[in-house]
């Protein structure tokens, strides 16, 4: 049967170019009927198997590890799917080669399959537990008497509580995402670029077809020179924590700095300060991703960078510096004795711009969105319609009200029990979460970037007013809504990647739904083990953690803790986020395609300029290679920049497991 299978799948594969382009102006039931008859293959191999599961759970659970780890020390995790869909091919070839050809290999849909598994075991869990308990842990006070080594982890929050709290909430974004779905990937077709990357990583591995072997060195070269600017952009703490690694980098007496600074802006700012971010990053990995999402979204990233950082900042800069003496007025910017952090305080009119401007898109789109949940009934005709067949395949909006009723109940007991919410707190908490799991899985979309900091933020500025001088509620409002925000991005990520490939996408939602429990069940023993105290907690750089407890510490005071230009830029940044989706949806379509991206341009004002520039410059570079070049560029560059983007990720991964492997033994301070 895999044989059967392998072949039409080659077949497809030396005829993709003879399935017929969609025009720009196709309807969503024109894109919806396309899918199904030139791409679906659902029906036609293995997808969801047992083995398949398995592998993607036992891989997500150690890559869990490795993203708490890397949350921890620099802030941030890393995508699961690209990496977990090598790792799988590689691994089940080397077990088919031990078996003597009795085990067949993998088809293309079950690796989908395993990596939607193995994102929601490694990536939906560990990153909510760095952040939001280990604020916790932070916040809690030392007894008299005591020192940090004397605070538990356990004592802090009991395990019980960690557990409950992270399977319910990544359960909570897998159901959220289910009405995104059909809207963001099916009408919209969002790029999603490692889900993209992803794709086009699957068919190199499985192809046989001359196009696609080319498409495959295109690629594997590209994971080759992402491999090797990886790893010489080891982080800092990675290298000065694993001797081998140390030694090595001694020895070569070469690597890739973190990043570069750019200075010519200091002479804006108040005592030639440097804004942060303001720099340009060697990596590929924002690069590709520019490569893959176009120039309409880059340039709206960097425009409006440039407006935050060479305007805004400025300007808030120097009202800062005038009146810094005047008792009780708040510093709109985070100043250090080395630089300034412009995009901290601009996170509120940022993240104000993404919320109402995805609440205006549903509202221009609802029609849509309502199909996910009202479906559409097949006749009683043999010859069913696309609607009818679509309506077999898709998830349907039952299983959203079906799954979402037992996890609210759980997730208000769990919030009144633990941490002294309200039970009307509580449900506004879920509630809150599917909008910003909206938002951010539109960001994710657009851009390759889940604003997972920045969807918390709302949630703790909401619980500054519903839950006053309660830190466990503030930091557990915003937790609620950034597991469920990655949880749903994640989700979605995997579906553009089985939308591409054909896949069943009822199949990669139970995937993902198992991947869930893989991870909790890995993730919380681990975090116990890895951080025992509140002074091993302090010996990781913890940047994520650190600002979800200051921001915990201001707004339990009050939202007047807040300075007036962040109220200014919330109320500015919805009127923005309202009047851009309505003027593009006015205007004709020919024209829409100079409209700016409103996530792009509410998402610079939450993340560094250099990450703004690097999408800008991988645009650019796409661009310019299509101009020079238009058959190679529509033939290779989605290939090249996956290669990127998975050699980068793979090394990155595969450091970070290090790190852990030898943080869990040694401890995270080793000397050479």
């Amino acid at each position: 049967m895999h044989q059967t299978t392998s072949s039409a799948h080659e077949h497809k594969l030396e005829h993709e170019a003879v399935i017929p382009q969609l025009p720009e102006n196709a309807t969503p039931d024109q894109k919806e009927e396309h899918w199904l008859r030139h791409v679906y293959q659902g029906d036609r191999m293995p997808q969801l198997t047992v083995r398949a599961v398995l592998m993607g759970g036992f891989l997500g659970m150690a890559l869990s590890a490795s993203n708490l780890y890397t949350t921890l020390s620099i802030g941030w995790a890393f995508g699961i799917a690209i990496t977990s869909c090598v790792l799988s091919f590689v691994i089940w070839n080397f077990v088919m080669f031990c078996s003597g050809g009795r085990w067949s290999q993998m088809s293309l849909l079950e690796n989908a399959c395993m990596a939607s598994t193995a994102s929601a075991a490694g990536y939906s869990t560990g990153s909510t537990i760095a952040t939001m308990f280990g604020a916790m842990v932070l916040l809690h006070d030392i007894p008299p008497g005591q020192t940090a080594a004397d605070v538990k982890t356990w004592d802090v929050t009991v395990p019980w509580v960690v557990t409950m709290f992270t399977l319910s909430t990544g359960l909570m974004g897998v159901f959220l995402a289910i009405p995104m779905k059909r809207q963001m990937i099916n009408v919209e077709q969002l790029p999603f670029p490692s889900g993209t990357a992803a794709a086009e990583t699957l068919r190199s591995l499985y192809s046989a077809s001359i196009e696609a072997i080319r498409k495959a060195y295109v690629l594997v070269w590209g994971i080759v020179v992402g491999l090797v600017v990886g790893f010489l952009r080891a982080p800092d703490d990675v290298v000065a924590n694993v001797g081998f690694l140390k030694r090595f980098f001694d020895w070569i007496k070469f690597r890739i700095p973190g990043d570069f600074h750019m200075t010519f802006l200091n002479r804006l700012y108040p005592r030639n300060m440097w804004p942060q971010g303001f720099a340009f990053e060697p990596s590929f990995l924002l690069i590709a991703a520019g490569m893959i999402v176009g120039l309409r979204i880059s340039i709206s990233l960097l425009v409006s960078s440039v407006v935050l950082y060479a305007v805004v900042g400025p300007w808030l800069a120097g009202m800062d510096e005038a009146n810094r003496h005047i008792e009780g007025y708040k510093l709109n910017l985070l100043w250090t004795d080395a630089f300034v952090l412009p995009w901290r305080w601009s996170l509120w009119g940022g993240t104000s711009i993404m919320v109402f401007a995805s609440l205006t898109s549903v509202a221009l789109q609802w029609k849509t969105v309502a199909r996910a949940f009202t479906g559409i009934r097949g006749g009683a005709s043999s010859e069913k319609d696309t609607a009818s067949k679509l309506a077999e395949i898709e998830v349907p909006g039952s299983w959203m009200i079906i799954g979402m009723l037992p996890i609210t109940l759980a997730m208000v007991w769990l919030q009144i029990q633990a941490f002294g919410v309200t039970w009307y707190a509580g449900i506004i908490a879920v509630a809150m979460s599917f909008v910003l799991a909206m938002v951010a899985s539109r960001a994710t979309g657009e851009t390759d970037t889940t604003p997972i900091g920045a969807m918390g933020k709302v949630m703790q500025l909401l619980f500054a007013a519903l839950a006053p001088k309660n830190v466990a509620a503030n930091l557990a409002s915003a937790g609620i809504a950034a597991n469920s925000a990655s949880s749903s991005s994640d989700l979605l990520t995997d579906l553009k990647t089985g939308y591409l490939l054909g896949a069943n996408p009822r199949k990669q939602f139970l995937a993902q739904f198992f991947g869930v429990f893989f991870g909790t069940v890995a993730i919380i023993p681990i975090w116990y083990l890895m951080v025992p105290t509140r002074a091993k907690l302090e010996t990781f750089a913890l940047p994520s953690t650190r600002a979800w407890e200051a921001v915990a510490r201001v707004l339990t005071k009050g939202i007047g803790e807040l300075p007036s230009t962040a109220v200014w830029a919330i109320m500015i940044g919805a009127a923005v986020g309202i009047a851009l989706p309505l003027v593009e949806r006015l205007l004709p379509s020919s024209y829409r395609r100079f409209m700016p991206s409103v996530t792009g341009i509410g998402l610079a004002w939450v993340m560094p300029f250099q990450n703004a520039f690097s999408f800008f410059l991988g645009a650019v570079i796409a661009a310019l290679w299509t101009k020079m070049h238009r058959k190679t560029a529509d033939s290779y560059n989605i290939s090249l920049a996956s290669g990127l983007i998975a050699g980068e990720s793979l090394v990155l991964a595969g450091l970070a497991i290090t790190a852990t492997v030898v943080g869990l033994i040694w401890g995270p301070q080793i000397a050479a």
